[in-house]
């Protein structure tokens, strides 16, 4: 067949190339160039080829609805405090605040008898002991406060990152109602860890007094360093294993004791890793905590110095320093809640294959075209499958 255009090599007649006039540029259609060289042979349909790139995962929310890495970890973090930043910076923020009075009180005390010592050397000596010891009560006053607060703080993040997770948005007095009804179990938990702590320090406690009663300091200066290294592997063995413990309760609707045990079960098989991002974790919250508050600390010591240690210095370098305790507080509570949350969601993924619970919901809801309140109740550890 001629009609007066040549068939390329590659072209049946059935299947002419495109038409080009003499000497028009290229206009459309396979390249001139391209027609001797031979396709690439396609995988079968539903075969992975090589160089596929597998399609991304599900993201209605905080994270992608798959295993998590390190990096989704932090991410889904900061968009937890972003995608609801009244309710959890807020909240932070009035925790921090009460916690830090306290302590702020007793640090300002002491710092006002150091610059009145400083500006006048004939002062009474006494009077810089009593500065020292008066910040210890407020600061005990201070911890118990924490507790009980972080305590329930705690609590109410997890409860929004459960309901982030899928996009849902969820107010402060919302998360507390339902929260509230869980609030005996995480003290529960908070006070068995404690007890769990501080247990291994009675007999300690009773060994040095002995060994130091019998006039040998040197054995019960070593006895006491050789216990220092190994308590600290031990309460971060304790930290690590139940840190999913506050997680459950709220989550899932546990008891302390059933709570911890979930936990134990959940960090085994994966500790070194949990371990290393926990620790990581508190590692940056120190840093950000010492770079917020260090120059509200800085001008504490300023005004404490040249006022004398007057009564209305005292007063102003108490409330600086509560600033800065709560501005570090009130990212630093959020920081370390939604880490602890999304490492129990990603070792439900790992273990509990709870990703394709999640992916499940997450289509009906995107069907639906809102998050409604039954997905709290896709946490509950019926919901666990075994890959």
């Amino acid at each position: 067949m001629s009609d007066g255009h040549e068939t390329p090599p590659g072209w049946s007649a059935e299947q002419p190339p495109p038409y080009r006039a003499p000497g028009s540029p290229y206009s459309g259609g396979p390249h001139p160039s391209a027609w001797q060289q031979p396709v690439p042979p396609q995988p079968p349909y539903g075969q992975q080829g090589y160089g596929y790139v597998p399609p991304p995962a599900l993201r209605p929310g905080i994270i992608p609805l798959r295993p998590l890495g390190l990096g989704d970890i932090y991410d889904g973090t900061i968009k937890l405090i972003r995608s609801n930043p009244k309710a959890v910076l807020g909240l932070s923020a009035i925790v921090a605040a009460i916690a830090a009075v306290p302590v702020s009180i007793g640090q300002a005390l002491n710092l006002s008898a150091i610059g009145g010592s400083l500006t006048n050397p004939t002062a009474d000596p006494t009077a810089l002991e009593s500065g020292a010891v008066a910040q210890y009560v407020p600061t005990a006053i201070s911890s118990v406060v924490s507790l009980a607060a972080v305590t329930i703080l705690t609590g109410i993040l997890i409860r929004i990152l459960g309901r982030a997770v899928f996009g849902g948005k969820i107010t402060a007095g919302e998360a507390w109602r339902l929260v509230s009804a869980r609030v005996p179990a995480l003290f529960g938990v908070a006070f068995i860890v404690i007890g769990l702590l501080l247990l291994p320090l009675i007999p300690l406690v009773l060994v040095v007094i002995a060994v130091a009663s019998g006039g040998q300091a040197g054995p019960a200066v070593g006895l006491g360093l050789l216990f220092v290294f190994a308590y600290i592997a031990y309460a971060l063995v304790v930290n690590t294993r139940f840190a999913f413990a506050a997680p459950i309760v709220v989550l899932e609707g546990l008891g302390p004791v059933q709570a911890m045990r979930r936990s134990w079960r959940l960090v085994t098989g994966d500790f070194w890793r949990v371990f290393g991002i926990l620790l990581l974790t508190t590692v940056i919250a120190s840093v950000v905590s010492m770079i917020i508050s260090f120059p509200f600390g800085l001008i504490a010591g300023v005004v404490s110095v040249l006022s004398g240690g007057s009564t209305g210095a005292t007063v102003a370098v108490a409330v600086v320093l509560a600033i800065g305790t709560t501005l570090g507080a009130m990212l630093t509570y959020p920081l370390q809640a939604g880490v602890a949350g999304l490492l129990y969601t990603d070792r439900r993924m790992r273990s509990e294959a709870f990703d394709l619970v999640l992916q499940t919901a997450a289509l009906e809801q995107q069907r639906q075209g809102w998050v409604h309140a039954t997905a709290d109740e896709l946490w509950h550890p019926s919901n666990a499958r075994r890959p």
